[in-house]
Parts: structure tokens; sequence; C-alpha cells
């Protein structure tokens, strides 16, 4: 008999503990709507507003993310008034536009161009080195050659502007990056001026899911500004620059790029909400180690990240105050102000 009544009050408990966890469990999913299904994008700075309205003739249509963030970002590549991507992206120190760019999809395929030069979109080509070579990435004179082979056309990618703004360079030949902080100066939407030179290390880094659930990401950008040449950032190198894991979400980073690598930034954010953390928590997280690495270093400098997960949360976090991310789904359409450590 004793055994029994045991028997029954733990099993009694035991349910009781079951129906407390499905109610704790449902007051968690009210705090936070699930949206998945839904289709979303989001995009770094406030010119991935117009690269999210792109991005949403393809999405708001059930179109697939993959598709939506390649047509997103194509508009500030071939934005000429746009300093820190594409056509009219600033060049290295010796006056060449070089453009580096990768995207990925819902299957871990991804594609990757560095130094690429002359060719307006690099990340169409990016998703042509995914999709018709056994490769990832392609580099200078090899992947415009690919491109050249696959329809692209030879362009000029030196505007009169940003020659100008090269020969002014030239005058001191100072290499020193200035951080995207807040400044009556600033002007983030055209990748406009700072005391001091350039806002020169903008990036459109943009990360979608589909009405289908499916995440993908793309990332490009002209780099910094009078950069030594050959030099590449994260956003080309898969992990860095961006990641997605379609069982988790998506992430991407913009900013100094050698402070993104160190650390592996978008792998890094990605797999924090993998372990639970919310997209804002994540992205906080990364920019803490990048504090913890080099604590005076990173007072210098600025870094971004911005993540969705499968739920259709999603947060940004900087170093320094100054970082905005564009955001547009069913439901909203806005530019955000990210949170900074500093």
């Amino acid at each position: 008999m004793s055994t029994r009544r045991k028997f029954l009050q733990t099993s009694f408990l035991g349910s009781i503990g079951l129906f407390s966890g499905k109610k704790i469990m449902a007051q968690s999913d009210a705090d936070y709507p699930t949206i998945k299904n839904e289709p979303i994008v989001l995009s770094t700075w406030d010119f991935g507003k117009a690269a999210n309205t792109e991005a949403w003739t393809i999405l708001g249509k059930g179109g697939r993310a993959l598709d939506a963030v390649e047509a997103g970002v194509k508009i500030p590549e071939a934005d000429p008034n746009n300093q820190s991507v594409g056509y009219g992206g600033l060049p290295d120190r010796d006056g060449h536009v070089t453009l580096d760019a990768c995207i990925m999809d819902e299957y871990y395929n991804c594609g990757s161009v560095m130094g690429l030069e002359n060719i307006i979109h690099a990340i169409s080509v990016a998703r042509l080195v995914m999709e018709k070579t056994p490769h990832v990435v392609l580099i200078g004179e090899g992947a415009f050659q690919f491109a050249l082979a696959n329809g692209f056309k030879k362009e000029n990618l030196l505007t009169p502007e940003s020659e100008k703004a090269w020969k002014e360079w030239l005058k001191t030949s100072k290499y020193e990056p200035i951080m995207n902080i807040e400044n009556k100066l600033h002007k983030p939407a055209s990748g406009g001026d700072m005391p001091g030179g350039p806002n020169n290390h903008d990036t459109i880094g943009m990360i979608a899911m589909d009405a289908s659930g499916n995440c993908s990401g793309a990332c490009t950008t002209s780099g910094m500004a009078f950069k030594m040449r050959g030099r590449v950032g994260d956003s080309p190198i898969i992990g860095a620059g961006l990641y997605v894991d379609n069982e988790v979400g998506a992430a991407t980073s913009t900013g100094v790029g050698e402070e993104v690598i160190r650390i592996v930034g978008s792998h890094l954010v990605v797999e924090l909400m993998r372990q639970g953390l919310e997209p804002e928590a994540a992205c906080k997280k990364a920019v803490e180690r990048i504090i913890s690495r080099n604590p005076e270093k990173a007072k210098k400098v600025q870094v971004g990240f911005l993540a969705l997960n499968k739920k259709g949360q999603y947060g940004g976090y900087a170093l320094q105050p100054g970082f905005t991310f564009a955001v547009k789904s069913g439901k909203e359409e806005r530019i955000i102000k990210a949170k900074s450590i500093y």
C-alpha cells in the first residue's frame, strides 16, 4: 500500500510539473511572440532601408530569402553616392576600387569574392561562385575573369567624387579608421563625412527569413577607404561578416573587419543564439568578446552585429553609439538605433 501510495503521489506531482512546465513555456512564448513563417528582412545602416524595400518585392510575394538578399544589396552596390559599397566606393591607397562580398543560403551553400575589381555587383558574382563552382572563394583576377566569363561587363567603379577624395587623402596619406559614431556631421545614409576624413568602414549586411521559414544572408562592401592594396576585411569571410544556420537563424556584422575576424563574429552570434540567447543579447556578447580581447583598442574602433532567429526575433548591438539598422516585415518598416557598450 505504501509503495502504491508513493507511486500515485509521484505520478501526480510529475503531472503537475508537466502542466506547470507547459504553462511556463506558454508564458515565455507570449513574452516573445512567434512570427515564424512570416517574411522579414534586416540590413545594416540607414541605407539598408532602400535595400530592404527591394528585398521585400521578393519576400512579400512568397519568394526565397536568397533571391531577396541578393536583390536587396544590389541597390547600394549600384549607388554612386554610397562610398562604402560597390560603384563609387572609396579606393585603396593605390586608387583601385576593390570589392568584397559573400552570400549564404539555408542549405549551408555559400560563395564569396575578394578583391574584385571593375564589376559593380560583387554579390551576384559571389552567388555564381556558390552555384557554378566547387569552391567557396574566388579572389582578385580569378574572380574578375570568372565574372567576365559569366556575362558581367567590365566597368570603371571609381567615380569623380571618390577619386577626388582619394587625391585629397594622398596629401597626407594618413590611414586612420574613423568610427561611425554619433556626430552632427555624420550622414550614415550616404556614407557621408566626419571630422578628419571619410566615414570609411560601412558595409551592408542583409539577413532575411522567407515565408517558408528559411534564412539567407548577403554582405557586400568596398572595404576600408585607402586600405593597403590586397587588404580583405570580414565582409566576404563566411563566419566572420556573415553566417546562416537554418536551424537557428542568421547574423551579419559591420565596422572594423579585423576585429570581427579575430572572434569569427557572425558565427559566434549564431552559436550564442543556438544556446538560447535572443538576438540582441547574442550580439552584445560578441561585442563584449571584442572588448575582453583588447579593452583599450575596443574604445577606438566601431563594430556592430545584427542578428535574426527562427522565431523572427531580431536585434543588434555595437561597440560605439551610432550603429543603425533597418527592418522590414509585414508589420513594420523602420530604422533602429542599436544599443552600444560605450
